[in-house]
């Protein structure tokens, strides 16, 4: 069954943690009956601090709190941490630890970040609960108000009860409250939640492919991992062959993981050579992963690479509004704006050891790839 849109929604989007941060926050304080949250990173931390007295002071007060972590994003949490959550009366339980059984299972992860407080509002984007997140690493999210959180709830209620996922020592077994009914806006947007669960059901990849080929003003891109599927690699040619806008930003020097820099840009001269811009953020490392294509965007926590796509759980809001197109438009531009434009003439003469890299690094990811 197709994802649904959903009228009446209210959407903010929240650009750099300086801002999302203080309201994911400040949304779980003023939680009055329970707090559902789903992150792939949470690690030991200023940040994991603040978090985990948020939600301890939530149960304080009569809140149920539920975190959901995914097994092996969660290792660099202490056990001292996990303690005093559990202790704190936080139901804490991990998707898919890592185990003596197969090759894919270990490999399939949680990679989505939901929040929901209340029934009321949600928050998803690229973020997670490491200190990186603070300064070091640029990341946006969206706060959705509206029926559109019904359907983020519902992909946590899944999770929180599919048999990989494994409650954690002491956690107390909570069995998850009722839901509540999300407020409906009259001068609302159109909204729909798009998941995505590995070689399964790859719902996003195909609403991105669907999106790209039927772009015809402009396909602006963001991720942090440019490692495309030879399917998107075409589509964004021959959209900038005919005439669309087509531009790519992607992390510059500043890279978590600088080897999956190098095999995405053995792709950059055939993208160039169609006409695709790119840009590579000089800032600090982009996290963040949102596309614009005409009045289209997407949000949330999908790389659109090979390897998520194939493994994870993914899941972006997707939202149709001309006024969120033009502020993710402006958010684009600033971010272009501290970039640097890859030139095409420049890049086809790039020195030898650039290629080297570039190929040893796309050589060791075909050989990944072939594992799946």
């Amino acid at each position: 069954m197709s994802p649904m849109w959903r009228d009446g929604n209210r959407f903010t989007l929240l650009p750099e943690a300086a801002r999302f941060l203080p309201a994911m926050l400040e949304a779980i304080e003023g939680a009055r009956h329970y707090v559902l949250i789903e992150l792939y990173l949470m690690e030991s931390g200023e940040l994991a601090d603040r978090l985990s007295r948020v939600l301890i002071d939530a149960c304080a007060r009569g809140v149920k709190v539920y975190l959901l972590l995914d097994g092996f994003g969660a290792m660099g949490l202490s056990r001292e941490d996990r303690t005093r959550l559990l202790e704190g009366g936080v139901a804490l339980r991990f998707f898919n630890p890592l185990g003596l059984h197969s090759l894919a299972r270990n490999l399939s992860r949680d990679h989505r970040k939901i929040v929901v407080v209340d029934g009321q509002v949600a928050f998803t984007g690229g973020f997670g609960a490491v200190d990186e997140f603070l300064e070091a690493w640029y990341e946006i999210a969206v706060r959705v108000e509206g029926p559109a959180v019904t359907d983020w709830e519902a992909l946590f209620r899944r999770l929180w009860r599919s048999k990989l996922t494994r409650r954690a020592r002491q956690s107390p077994n909570q069995a998850l409250v009722p839901r509540r009914a999300p407020a409906d806006f009259a001068d609302g947007a159109l909204g729909r939640v798009m998941p995505a669960r590995g070689y399964r059901y790859q719902a996003i990849r195909h609403s991105l492919h669907e999106r790209v080929g039927s772009a015809e003003t402009r396909l602006w891109l963001c991720t942090p991992y440019f490692v495309p599927t030879f399917a998107l690699r075409r589509r964004l040619a021959r959209a900038a062959r005919r005439g669309v806008d087509v531009r790519l930003l992607l992390p510059g020097q500043k890279h978590d993981h600088p080897g999956v820099r190098y095999a995405g840009q053995r792709f950059y001269q055939a993208l160039l050579k169609s006409g695709v811009r790119i840009f590579e953020f000089n800032p600090t490392f982009i996290h963040a992963k949102f596309v614009l294509a005409d009045e289209w965007v997407s949000i949330g926590s999908c790389n659109f690479d090979h390897w998520n796509l194939h493994y994870n759980l993914e899941a972006n809001q997707e939202i149709e509004s001309p006024a969120m197109a033009c502020e993710v438009q402006a958010l684009f531009e600033r971010n272009f704006a501290e970039s640097s434009e890859v030139d095409a003439a420049r890049w086809a003469a790039r020195p030898w050891h650039q290629r080297v890299k570039e190929w040893l690094y796309g050589l060791l990811d075909a050989v990944v790839t072939r594992l799946k």
